[in-house]
């Protein structure tokens, strides 16, 4: 039995209590890639109480220890970082190209960001003759998603083992030898017993087991808004804290000024990415009216580009979505912007020419989209790009916002000003300006349904710590 088949729990691979199992498929071939164990609730109990009892002691580590911690899992993780990208490329179908220089190396900088605030992050202070300690929020319950893994995971487990929590991690049973690859990489480093906790399963069965346990402190929840609904719906009767980091259906600003020969290109090559598969997505490109057939000829051209194939092979852009209900998913929305009546400049249902078996989309492009359409409303999770008029800049502020999500927003703009000023009046957690491209030192994470907290940077860390006032610690006598 590989550790595939098992759960690393109190610093052990041991044997799951049950004996459900599930084929993990490789979505460029359809074909199994191996099985899983599948958890029950008395793993999720064992696993929990280890993490409680090492909870006694993890969380009364120095700061120095903890960097040392750090820094052997850093080197571990350099040393494994090959390994890392080809088990993410097989089971969620990134490009190596994309796994090699973005899927596993976030999960490297997501370590070092932390293992640096760590070091100098003041964890005491004195406000007149009370002093202020913050100190780890506790035993935490992490759920994540299969389409950055190794990112949601790492942006989770980096700030917690930096704050002297412990934890257990149930990653997605769609894409889980990431998440065993990573738990080899804490056990080789040396992290203490109990520390970190992994238990596969789904959702409705170890999900609920995890968030709602009366001895976990905290849920870090990376999903689909509907899920983090019912996390936060089992976590409630415990009163634990809850973070999410939920959908998204960002909108992109193109304003006049911009260069749409470059920017709009730019940035329909930058949606198709990772096959779509981003919770922050710009996948609501809004255009003026007056240049809605300029910009879709533009987008067109540069969905044409797009090669779509194998993940290992040099030449492709984007690899299959994840798995057969995603295709079908993204295939049933696809049909639904055709029938309300969006112009398809390019792409639609089906596979693209030349693939007959994997999960393969293909890149597509709506034009005269409004804002009231399903694709526009609902997150597709796929290569498909939305262009939507607007009037004038009041009016791009007004779409863009007119949604139900708010994780991320997208500005460009040839007046650097212009796109300051309107990048405050959009209700989401991020905005990027003129193409910048993500930073593990700002805070990630959504207004409205896309989630509450925030992970990455000093943002993230300081979400897995409490604070205490300690009254009178320094009056006289």
């Amino acid at each position: 039995m590989s550790n595939r088949q098992k759960f690393y729990i109190n610093g052990e691979w041991v044997r799951p209590a049950g004996s459900d199992t599930l084929a993990v498929i490789n979505p460029a071939n359809e074909e199994p890639i191996d099985d899983i164990a599948l958890g029950n609730e008395e793993d999720v109990n064992r696993a929990v109480a280890a993490a409680k009892a090492a909870f006694e002691t993890y969380s009364r580590t120095s700061r120095e220890e903890r960097v040392a911690i750090l820094e052997r899992v850093i080197g571990v993780y350099q040393r494994r970082l090959g390994e890392v990208a080809a088990t993410i490329s097989e089971e969620m179908g990134a490009p190596m190209y994309l796994a090699t220089q973005a899927q596993a190396p976030i999960g490297l900088a997501h370590l070092m960001t932390n293992m640096n605030l760590l070091k100098s992050f003041k964890f005491e202070e004195d406000v007149g003759t009370s002093h202020i300690v913050k100190e780890p929020a506790g035993v935490c319950g992490f759920i994540t998603p299969w389409n950055w893994p190794i990112n949601q995971i790492t942006c989770k487990v980096a700030p917690a083992l930096a704050a002297g929590c412990t934890m257990v991690l149930k990653p997605s049973e769609v894409a889980p030898f990431n998440a065993i690859l990573f738990a080899e990489i804490l056990d080789e480093a040396g992290v203490p017993p109990g520390v970190f906790n992994l238990v596969n399963g789904d959702g409705p069965t170890v999900g609920v087991a995890l968030s709602s346990h009366p001895d976990v402190d905290m849920m870090s929840f990376t999903g689909s808004t509907r899920a983090g609904i019912e996390v936060a719906r089992n976590a409630a009767p415990t009163v634990k804290r809850v973070t999410q980091e939920l959908g998204g259906k960002s909108a992109n600003i193109i304003l006049d000024d911009a260069d749409f020969e470059t920017v709009i290109a730019r940035d329909m090559v930058g949606m198709c990415s990772n096959s779509g598969q981003s919770c922050n997505a710009p996948s609501r490109m809004l255009v003026p009216n007056g240049r809605m057939d300029e910009a879709a000829a533009i987008a067109r051209s540069a969905a044409e580009g797009v090669k779509v194939g194998d993940p290992n092979a040099a030449d492709t852009n984007i690899g299959p979505v994840v798995s057969e209900v995603q295709f079908n998913r993204i295939q049933g929305l696809i049909q639904k912007g055709i029938d309300e009546g969006a112009r398809l400049e390019i792409g639609g249902t089906g596979r693209p020419e030349g693939l007959n078996r994997g999960y393969y989309v293909k890149p597509t492009v709506f034009s005269h989209v409004t804002n009231d359409m399903t694709i526009a409303r609902e997150e597709i999770f796929g290569p498909v790009l939305s262009l939507i008029g607007y009037e004038d800049d009041e009016d791009a502020v007004r779409i863009a916002n007119d949604t139900v999500y708010g994780l991320s927003g997208y500005i460009s703009a040839g007046d650097p000003d212009r796109a300051r000023a309107l990048a405050r009046r959009i209700r989401s957690g991020q905005v990027h300006l003129n193409g910048a491209s993500v930073d593990t030192n700002a805070p990630f994470g959504g207004y409205k349904q896309s989630g509450n907290g925030r992970e990455w940077g000093v943002h993230g860390f300081e979400e897995f710590l409490e604070t205490k006032a300690i009254l009178g610690y320094n009056a006289a006598g």
